[in-house]
């Protein structure tokens, strides 16, 4: 028989998780495939899958076995801990116009955990496949490029810190590489040291040397402005980012379920925009608590305050498949203390955890925009 303050604080504790899945956008751009068995065993989870294996030609003559087979190590680590503690007084809902605050404060923690757990997600745009970001590109100078990834700049190039994270692709390469770390004033225009967009292997280069003279791309160096004229084609460039994943060497995204999460601003600019009209189907009409405005060139469009950056800087828009990022949490202790020592009243707190992972092969199930708007 379970005692009272237990069972009450499983049903406080139901209510808040299933207000915040209500409220929250992750559930339609986040996949919980693991979900249960991280739940299961504890904050950490090793995900293996085998590379793709080529089919061939056969052509009568005896058949000789691919290379060995490969496989990648993904783990996914629940990191974030959380907890809600507070009081409600007796005398002081008494007092109060309202008699009962239990429900309201459960629906505003609701909305708190959900806006966290939504910024901690959206900060995830760093794991975006380099090479799949739209906005200013640097694209001034020339390179070389060691066999270690180290790049040295020349005619005119000078490096900065807003390289670090971006894609780099010189004449020569064939992929984007990720920036890992520059040096900058210490060095005149500096260096910068690139390597494979993976972080499930120790830090590689595997791109060869690039001799000297090379032009090169950053991308999103800067951001870039959204107006009513080039709105359209910016999404494009984002849908085309994802469409061209298996012709570039990765899984290929699916096109449905798609979407892509915009600030207020986006709404403002597709408002003003000539022949763009974003309407809701009437079967995701659910949705649009969760900030659901519309749909364009086959994404679901969310509309959020919560993106990494702002209209000065630059917002971090995220355009996905679900298949992007896996996520998981769990709800570890919620109590109720039902005697406040040395007064009158109710304490409640709960202890919830989560965490998220980017495959290295999810990667490019994901784009950035890296915009701002007029």
């Amino acid at each position: 028989m379970a005692a009272r303050a237990s069972t009450l604080a499983q049903g406080f504790s139901q209510k808040l998780i299933l207000e915040m899945y209500d409220i929250s956008i992750l559930d339609s751009i986040v996949n919980r495939d693991y979900e249960g068995e991280i739940n299961a065993i504890g904050s950490k989870l090793n995900i293996l899958n085998f590379d793709r294996i080529t089919e061939r030609t056969y052509t009568g003559s005896n058949l000789a076995a691919a290379t060995a087979l490969t496989e990648n190590n993904t783990q996914l680590t629940i990191d974030q801990y959380k907890s809600f503690y507070w009081q409600e007084k007796t005398l002081d809902n008494w007092l109060s116009y309202i008699k009962d605050p239990h429900p309201t404060v459960v629906r505003q923690k609701a909305e708190e955990r959900a806006r966290n757990m939504e910024l901690f997600a959206f900060a995830l745009y760093t794991k975006v496949q380099a090479g799949n970001r739209d906005g200013t590109a640097y694209t001034t100078g020339t390179v070389t490029i060691d066999v270690n990834g180290v790049v040295t700049p020349a005619g005119g190039a000078t490096f900065s810190a807003a390289f670090e994270g971006r894609g780099l692709k010189a004449l020569g390469h064939t992929t984007y590489y990720r920036v890992k770390v520059g040096s900058y004033a210490a060095q005149g225009n500096g260096n910068l040291v690139i390597e494979d967009d993976l972080d499930d292997v120790t830090s590689q280069y595997t791109g060869g040397a690039i001799g000297g003279g090379a032009t090169f791309t950053v991308e999103a160096v800067t951001a870039v402005s959204i107006t009513t004229s080039n709105l359209v084609a910016r999404v494009a460039a984002l849908r085309q980012f994802l469409d061209k994943a298996e012709a570039n060497g990765h899984n290929a995204v699916p096109d449905s379920d798609r979407y892509l999460i915009v600030p207020p601003e986006f709404q403002n600019t597709v408002v003003r925009s000539t022949g763009v009209v974003l309407s809701v189907d009437e079967v995701y009409t659910d949705l649009i608590q969760k900030g659901y405005i519309g749909s364009l060139l086959g994404f679901k469009i969310f509309r959020s305050n919560r993106l990494t950056g702002d209209n000065t800087n630059g917002y971090h828009v995220l355009a996905g498949h679900p298949n992007w990022m896996t996520f998981a949490e769990k709800l570890l202790q919620a109590d109720i203390e039902e005697v406040v020592i040395g007064n009158f009243g109710t304490n409640y707190k709960d202890l919830f955890v989560y965490g998220a992972k980017v495959a290295d092969k999810r990667r490019s199930f994901a784009a950035e925009g890296f915009w701002t708007f007029a």
